[in-house]
Protein backbone atom coordinates (compact mmCIF):
# COMPACT_ATOMS: atom_id res chain seq x y z
CA UNK A 1 0.00 0.00 0.00
CA UNK A 2 2.79 2.44 0.94
CA UNK A 3 4.74 1.70 -2.23
CA UNK A 4 1.64 2.09 -4.38
CA UNK A 5 0.88 5.45 -2.75
CA UNK A 6 4.39 6.87 -3.01
CA UNK A 7 5.98 5.18 -6.04
CA UNK A 8 6.24 8.49 -7.92
CA UNK A 9 8.20 10.28 -5.17
CA UNK A 10 10.09 7.46 -3.42
CA UNK A 11 13.87 7.62 -3.99
CA UNK A 12 15.28 5.08 -1.50
CA UNK A 13 14.30 1.52 -0.62
CA UNK A 14 16.14 -0.61 1.96
CA UNK A 15 15.46 -4.08 3.39
CA UNK A 16 17.43 -5.25 6.46
CA UNK A 17 16.93 -8.59 8.22
CA UNK A 18 14.02 -9.54 5.98
CA UNK A 19 12.82 -12.79 4.50
CA UNK A 20 11.23 -12.03 1.15
CA UNK A 21 10.02 -14.99 -0.95
CA UNK A 22 10.31 -14.44 -4.73
CA UNK A 23 6.57 -13.78 -5.08
CA UNK A 24 6.70 -11.09 -2.41
CA UNK A 25 9.77 -9.48 -4.00
CA UNK A 26 7.99 -9.49 -7.37
CA UNK A 27 5.02 -7.71 -5.82
CA UNK A 28 7.29 -5.09 -4.24
CA UNK A 29 9.17 -4.41 -7.47
CA UNK A 30 6.00 -4.39 -9.58
CA UNK A 31 4.41 -1.82 -7.28
CA UNK A 32 7.29 0.52 -8.20
CA UNK A 33 7.67 -0.40 -11.86
CA UNK A 34 4.18 0.42 -13.05
CA UNK A 35 2.80 -1.08 -16.26
CA UNK A 36 3.39 1.17 -19.22
CA UNK A 37 6.29 2.93 -17.43
CA UNK A 38 9.79 2.11 -18.67
CA UNK A 39 11.52 3.75 -15.73
CA UNK A 40 11.17 4.19 -11.97
CA UNK A 41 12.60 6.93 -9.77
CA UNK A 42 14.39 4.85 -7.11
CA UNK A 43 17.95 6.10 -6.64
CA UNK A 44 19.15 3.86 -3.79
CA UNK A 45 18.23 0.18 -3.39
CA UNK A 46 19.75 -1.94 -0.62
CA UNK A 47 19.12 -5.49 0.59
CA UNK A 48 21.22 -6.35 3.65
CA UNK A 49 21.29 -9.50 5.81
CA UNK A 50 18.13 -10.70 4.10
CA UNK A 51 16.98 -13.71 2.08
CA UNK A 52 15.53 -12.76 -1.30
CA UNK A 53 16.85 -15.47 -3.63
CA UNK A 54 15.52 -19.01 -4.06
CA UNK A 55 18.54 -21.30 -3.75
CA UNK A 56 16.64 -24.12 -5.50
CA UNK A 57 16.09 -22.01 -8.59
CA UNK A 58 18.53 -20.85 -11.25
CA UNK A 59 16.37 -17.89 -12.27
CA UNK A 60 16.03 -14.56 -10.54
CA UNK A 61 12.66 -13.06 -9.58
CA UNK A 62 11.48 -11.37 -12.81
CA UNK A 63 10.22 -8.36 -10.86
CA UNK A 64 13.74 -7.70 -9.53
CA UNK A 65 15.25 -8.00 -13.01
CA UNK A 66 12.66 -5.56 -14.35
CA UNK A 67 13.43 -3.20 -11.46
CA UNK A 68 17.19 -3.25 -12.21
CA UNK A 69 16.79 -2.92 -15.98
CA UNK A 70 14.38 0.04 -15.69
CA UNK A 71 16.45 1.84 -13.06
CA UNK A 72 17.67 4.83 -15.07
CA UNK A 73 17.74 6.83 -11.85
CA UNK A 74 19.60 4.16 -9.84
CA UNK A 75 22.69 5.61 -8.18
CA UNK A 76 23.51 2.81 -5.73
CA UNK A 77 22.68 -0.89 -5.62
CA UNK A 78 23.63 -3.08 -2.63
CA UNK A 79 23.21 -6.83 -2.12
CA UNK A 80 24.94 -7.66 1.18
CA UNK A 81 24.66 -11.08 2.82
CA UNK A 82 21.70 -12.22 0.74
CA UNK A 83 22.73 -15.87 0.05
CA UNK A 84 23.17 -14.98 -3.59
CA UNK A 85 24.18 -17.73 -6.00
CA UNK A 86 27.05 -17.15 -8.47
CA UNK A 87 24.70 -17.17 -11.46
CA UNK A 88 22.65 -14.34 -9.95
CA UNK A 89 25.74 -12.13 -9.63
CA UNK A 90 26.43 -12.67 -13.31
CA UNK A 91 22.82 -11.94 -14.28
CA UNK A 92 22.89 -8.69 -12.27
CA UNK A 93 26.02 -7.51 -14.08
CA UNK A 94 24.55 -8.55 -17.42
CA UNK A 95 21.29 -6.71 -16.73
CA UNK A 96 23.12 -3.53 -15.70
CA UNK A 97 25.24 -3.65 -18.86
CA UNK A 98 22.27 -4.29 -21.16
CA UNK A 99 20.25 -1.48 -19.59
CA UNK A 100 23.09 1.06 -19.98
CA UNK A 101 22.55 1.87 -16.32
CA UNK A 102 23.74 5.13 -14.79
CA UNK A 103 24.65 3.39 -11.53
CA UNK A 104 27.52 4.90 -9.53
CA UNK A 105 27.91 2.44 -6.60
CA UNK A 106 27.54 -1.35 -6.79
CA UNK A 107 28.08 -3.62 -3.79
CA UNK A 108 27.76 -7.41 -3.85
CA UNK A 109 29.32 -8.55 -0.59
CA UNK A 110 29.31 -11.47 1.88
CA UNK A 111 27.57 -13.74 -0.61
CA UNK A 112 29.98 -16.63 -1.35
CA UNK A 113 29.82 -16.32 -5.14
CA UNK A 114 33.07 -18.18 -5.92
CA UNK A 115 33.15 -19.12 -9.59
CA UNK A 116 30.58 -16.44 -10.36
CA UNK A 117 31.91 -16.02 -13.90
CA UNK A 118 33.69 -19.27 -14.69
CA UNK A 119 30.87 -21.61 -13.63
CA UNK A 120 28.25 -19.71 -15.58
CA UNK A 121 30.24 -19.16 -18.76
CA UNK A 122 28.93 -22.26 -20.52
CA UNK A 123 25.26 -21.71 -19.67
CA UNK A 124 25.27 -17.96 -19.94
CA UNK A 125 27.14 -17.45 -23.21
CA UNK A 126 25.60 -14.04 -23.87
CA UNK A 127 27.65 -12.59 -21.04
CA UNK A 128 30.98 -13.33 -22.73
CA UNK A 129 29.80 -11.80 -26.01
CA UNK A 130 28.45 -8.82 -24.11
CA UNK A 131 31.83 -8.15 -22.54
CA UNK A 132 33.32 -8.08 -26.03
CA UNK A 133 30.88 -5.38 -27.10
CA UNK A 134 31.07 -1.62 -26.64
CA UNK A 135 28.62 -1.67 -23.73
CA UNK A 136 30.01 -0.66 -20.38
CA UNK A 137 29.09 0.45 -16.89
CA UNK A 138 30.15 3.92 -17.93
CA UNK A 139 29.12 5.70 -14.72
CA UNK A 140 30.20 3.07 -12.15
CA UNK A 141 32.63 4.66 -9.72
CA UNK A 142 32.55 2.37 -6.66
CA UNK A 143 32.63 -1.45 -6.76
CA UNK A 144 32.71 -3.61 -3.62
CA UNK A 145 32.99 -7.40 -3.92
CA UNK A 146 34.05 -7.84 -0.30
CA UNK A 147 33.70 -11.23 1.43
CA UNK A 148 32.51 -13.33 -1.51
CA UNK A 149 35.01 -16.23 -1.19
CA UNK A 150 36.56 -15.27 -4.53
CA UNK A 151 39.71 -17.18 -5.52
CA UNK A 152 42.55 -16.61 -7.97
CA UNK A 153 40.44 -17.88 -10.89
CA UNK A 154 37.75 -15.34 -10.07
CA UNK A 155 40.37 -12.59 -10.00
CA UNK A 156 41.47 -13.60 -13.49
CA UNK A 157 37.90 -13.40 -14.80
CA UNK A 158 37.36 -10.12 -12.95
CA UNK A 159 40.35 -8.70 -14.77
CA UNK A 160 38.31 -8.93 -17.99
CA UNK A 161 35.14 -7.33 -16.65
CA UNK A 162 36.81 -4.40 -14.85
CA UNK A 163 37.97 -2.94 -18.16
CA UNK A 164 34.29 -2.25 -18.91
CA UNK A 165 34.13 0.20 -16.01
CA UNK A 166 35.97 3.21 -17.50
CA UNK A 167 35.64 5.62 -14.55
CA UNK A 168 35.93 3.16 -11.64
CA UNK A 169 37.57 5.01 -8.73
CA UNK A 170 37.14 2.59 -5.80
CA UNK A 171 37.68 -1.19 -5.80
CA UNK A 172 37.23 -3.31 -2.65
CA UNK A 173 38.19 -7.00 -2.88
CA UNK A 174 38.82 -7.50 0.82
CA UNK A 175 38.06 -10.76 2.67
CA UNK A 176 38.49 -12.89 -0.45
CA UNK A 177 41.22 -15.61 -0.56
CA UNK A 178 42.56 -14.55 -3.96
CA UNK A 179 46.20 -15.17 -2.84
CA UNK A 180 49.30 -13.84 -4.62
CA UNK A 181 48.27 -15.49 -7.89
CA UNK A 182 45.00 -13.58 -7.83
CA UNK A 183 46.68 -10.24 -7.28
CA UNK A 184 49.14 -11.04 -10.08
CA UNK A 185 46.16 -11.63 -12.37
CA UNK A 186 44.88 -8.16 -11.48
CA UNK A 187 48.18 -6.25 -11.78
CA UNK A 188 47.75 -5.48 -15.54
CA UNK A 189 44.32 -3.97 -14.89
CA UNK A 190 45.49 -1.99 -11.84
CA UNK A 191 48.40 -0.49 -13.79
CA UNK A 192 46.10 0.59 -16.65
CA UNK A 193 43.47 1.87 -14.22
CA UNK A 194 45.98 4.09 -12.42
CA UNK A 195 47.06 5.71 -15.68
CA UNK A 196 43.57 6.52 -17.03
CA UNK A 197 42.11 10.01 -17.35
CA UNK A 198 39.83 9.03 -14.43
CA UNK A 199 42.27 6.86 -12.46
CA UNK A 200 41.54 4.29 -9.79
CA UNK A 201 42.03 6.08 -6.46
CA UNK A 202 40.94 3.62 -3.72
CA UNK A 203 42.24 0.03 -3.53
CA UNK A 204 41.32 -2.29 -0.66
CA UNK A 205 42.74 -5.81 -0.58
CA UNK A 206 42.48 -6.61 3.13
CA UNK A 207 42.59 -10.20 4.37
CA UNK A 208 43.17 -11.72 0.93
CA UNK A 209 45.76 -14.37 1.93
CA UNK A 210 48.51 -12.28 0.38
CA UNK A 211 52.20 -12.69 1.19
CA UNK A 212 54.94 -10.09 1.41
CA UNK A 213 56.35 -11.36 -1.89
CA UNK A 214 53.06 -10.91 -3.75
CA UNK A 215 52.40 -7.41 -2.39
CA UNK A 216 56.01 -6.36 -2.98
CA UNK A 217 55.60 -7.42 -6.62
CA UNK A 218 52.44 -5.32 -6.89
CA UNK A 219 54.05 -2.25 -5.31
CA UNK A 220 57.18 -2.48 -7.48
CA UNK A 221 55.16 -2.68 -10.70
CA UNK A 222 52.90 0.28 -9.93
CA UNK A 223 53.81 3.33 -12.02
CA UNK A 224 54.72 6.74 -10.66
CA UNK A 225 51.30 8.34 -10.46
CA UNK A 226 50.25 11.58 -12.09
CA UNK A 227 47.35 11.87 -9.64
CA UNK A 228 47.94 10.82 -5.99
CA UNK A 229 46.38 7.57 -4.80
CA UNK A 230 43.73 8.33 -2.20
CA UNK A 231 43.56 5.01 -0.31
CA UNK A 232 45.50 1.76 -0.15
CA UNK A 233 44.54 -0.87 2.43
CA UNK A 234 46.65 -4.02 2.86
CA UNK A 235 45.43 -4.80 6.38
CA UNK A 236 45.18 -8.31 7.84
CA UNK A 237 47.57 -9.96 5.38
CA UNK A 238 50.65 -11.77 6.71
CA UNK A 239 53.21 -9.69 4.77
CA UNK A 240 56.08 -9.54 7.27
CA UNK A 241 59.15 -7.31 7.02
CA UNK A 242 59.72 -8.36 3.38
CA UNK A 243 57.24 -5.73 2.22
CA UNK A 244 58.83 -2.81 4.13
CA UNK A 245 61.34 -1.56 1.53
CA UNK A 246 58.93 -1.56 -1.48
CA UNK A 247 56.26 -0.02 0.74
CA UNK A 248 58.60 2.83 1.72
CA UNK A 249 59.39 3.50 -1.94
CA UNK A 250 55.67 3.40 -2.75
CA UNK A 251 55.05 6.10 -0.11
CA UNK A 252 57.21 8.44 -2.16
CA UNK A 253 56.05 7.60 -5.69
CA UNK A 254 52.29 7.27 -5.14
CA UNK A 255 51.44 10.29 -3.04
CA UNK A 256 49.04 7.99 -1.16
CA UNK A 257 46.81 9.85 1.30
CA UNK A 258 45.32 7.05 3.43
CA UNK A 259 47.39 3.93 4.17
CA UNK A 260 46.08 1.00 6.23
CA UNK A 261 48.72 -1.60 7.12
CA UNK A 262 47.10 -2.87 10.31
CA UNK A 263 48.17 -6.35 11.43
CA UNK A 264 50.52 -7.24 8.58
CA UNK A 265 53.20 -8.69 10.89
CA UNK A 266 55.80 -5.97 10.27
CA UNK A 267 57.55 -6.49 13.61
CA UNK A 268 60.59 -4.46 14.74
CA UNK A 269 62.60 -5.37 11.63
CA UNK A 270 59.84 -4.17 9.28
CA UNK A 271 59.50 -0.82 11.07
CA UNK A 272 63.27 -0.39 11.06
CA UNK A 273 63.37 -0.96 7.30
CA UNK A 274 60.43 1.37 6.73
CA UNK A 275 62.09 4.15 8.72
CA UNK A 276 65.38 3.63 6.90
CA UNK A 277 63.90 3.77 3.39
CA UNK A 278 61.17 6.34 4.05
CA UNK A 279 61.11 9.35 1.67
CA UNK A 280 61.89 12.80 3.07
CA UNK A 281 58.38 14.06 2.42
CA UNK A 282 55.07 12.19 2.20
CA UNK A 283 51.52 13.21 1.32
CA UNK A 284 49.96 11.00 4.02
CA UNK A 285 46.74 12.21 5.60
CA UNK A 286 45.91 9.10 7.66
CA UNK A 287 47.96 6.00 8.50
CA UNK A 288 47.05 2.88 10.47
CA UNK A 289 50.02 0.78 11.66
CA UNK A 290 48.25 -0.89 14.58
CA UNK A 291 48.72 -4.51 15.76
CA UNK A 292 52.17 -4.93 14.20
CA UNK A 293 54.15 -5.59 17.42
CA UNK A 294 56.86 -3.13 16.45
CA UNK A 295 58.13 -2.19 19.91
CA UNK A 296 60.51 0.76 20.10
CA UNK A 297 61.09 0.60 16.33
CA UNK A 298 57.41 1.42 15.82
CA UNK A 299 57.86 4.49 18.01
CA UNK A 300 60.83 5.71 15.94
CA UNK A 301 58.78 5.18 12.77
CA UNK A 302 55.85 7.17 14.18
CA UNK A 303 58.21 9.99 15.16
CA UNK A 304 59.64 10.16 11.66
CA UNK A 305 56.19 10.10 10.03
CA UNK A 306 55.09 13.00 12.24
CA UNK A 307 58.05 15.07 11.05
CA UNK A 308 57.98 14.12 7.37
CA UNK A 309 54.24 14.13 6.58
CA UNK A 310 53.12 17.77 7.03
CA UNK A 311 49.49 17.06 6.05
CA UNK A 312 49.10 14.13 8.46
CA UNK A 313 45.93 14.32 10.56
CA UNK A 314 45.58 10.84 12.13
CA UNK A 315 47.88 7.99 13.21
CA UNK A 316 46.67 4.71 14.70
CA UNK A 317 49.65 3.04 16.37
CA UNK A 318 47.75 0.83 18.81
CA UNK A 319 48.83 -2.67 19.75
CA UNK A 320 52.56 -2.34 19.00
CA UNK A 321 53.99 -3.36 22.40
CA UNK A 322 55.83 -0.05 22.73
CA UNK A 323 58.12 0.13 25.79
CA UNK A 324 58.04 3.10 28.24
CA UNK A 325 61.01 4.84 26.58
CA UNK A 326 58.85 5.31 23.45
CA UNK A 327 57.13 8.24 25.19
CA UNK A 328 60.22 10.45 25.02
CA UNK A 329 60.76 9.62 21.33
CA UNK A 330 57.18 10.61 20.47
CA UNK A 331 57.27 13.70 22.70
CA UNK A 332 60.36 15.06 20.95
CA UNK A 333 58.74 14.57 17.54
CA UNK A 334 55.54 16.31 18.59
CA UNK A 335 57.53 19.26 19.97
CA UNK A 336 59.32 19.67 16.63
CA UNK A 337 56.24 19.11 14.50
CA UNK A 338 54.48 22.00 12.81
CA UNK A 339 51.93 19.80 11.11
CA UNK A 340 48.18 19.33 11.39
CA UNK A 341 48.04 16.21 13.55
CA UNK A 342 44.67 15.82 15.31
CA UNK A 343 44.80 12.25 16.65
CA UNK A 344 47.60 9.88 17.69
CA UNK A 345 46.18 6.64 19.06
CA UNK A 346 48.36 4.53 21.39
CA UNK A 347 45.65 2.30 22.86
CA UNK A 348 46.81 -1.27 23.39
CA UNK A 349 50.34 -0.17 24.33
CA UNK A 350 49.95 -0.70 28.06
CA UNK A 351 53.66 -0.36 28.90
CA UNK A 352 53.64 3.32 27.93
CA UNK A 353 51.86 4.10 31.20
CA UNK A 354 54.95 3.01 33.12
CA UNK A 355 56.84 6.02 31.77
CA UNK A 356 57.06 8.93 34.19
CA UNK A 357 56.74 11.25 31.16
CA UNK A 358 53.41 9.88 29.92
CA UNK A 359 51.42 12.92 31.09
CA UNK A 360 53.61 15.16 28.92
CA UNK A 361 51.94 13.74 25.81
CA UNK A 362 48.67 15.30 26.97
CA UNK A 363 50.16 18.78 26.53
CA UNK A 364 49.42 18.70 22.81
CA UNK A 365 45.92 19.82 21.79
CA UNK A 366 43.89 20.33 18.64
CA UNK A 367 40.47 22.00 18.65
CA UNK A 368 40.64 22.07 22.47
CA UNK A 369 41.14 18.29 22.81
CA UNK A 370 44.32 16.27 23.51
CA UNK A 371 45.91 14.88 20.36
CA UNK A 372 47.34 11.75 21.98
CA UNK A 373 45.09 8.86 23.06
CA UNK A 374 46.95 6.88 25.73
CA UNK A 375 46.11 3.56 27.42
CA UNK A 376 44.27 3.79 30.72
CA UNK A 377 46.12 2.95 33.94
CA UNK A 378 43.74 0.04 34.51
CA UNK A 379 44.80 -1.43 31.17
CA UNK A 380 48.44 -0.93 32.09
CA UNK A 381 48.10 -3.09 35.21
CA UNK A 382 46.76 -6.04 33.23
CA UNK A 383 49.22 -8.56 31.74
CA UNK A 384 49.72 -8.20 27.98
CA UNK A 385 48.94 -11.23 25.86
CA UNK A 386 51.02 -11.17 22.68
CA UNK A 387 49.38 -14.29 21.33
CA UNK A 388 47.74 -13.40 17.98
Amino acid sequence: MLLNQHWETLISLEFIYCRLPPNTLNQICNSICKEGSRMHGIQHFCVRSSTIFDRKSSSMPPGLLSFISSGRSLVSLHFCETKMQPIFATIIFDTLLRSSSGIVTLEISDNNIAGWLTKVAKKFTDFSSLLGSNLSLKSLSVLSLRGNNLHKEDAEELNHILVHMPILRSLDLSDNPITDDGIRNLIPYIIRALEKAHPLSDIKIENCNLSGMGVAELLRKLPTLKEPLKTLSLADNDLGSYVAAPLAKFLGSSGVRVLNIEDIELGPLGFQELEKEMPNKMALFDINISKNRGGIKAAYFVAKVILQAPDLVSINAGGNIMPPESVEVIYDALKQSKGKLERLDFTGNAQLCHSCYISMLLEFHCHGKPIVVIPSLRTADAPYDDDP
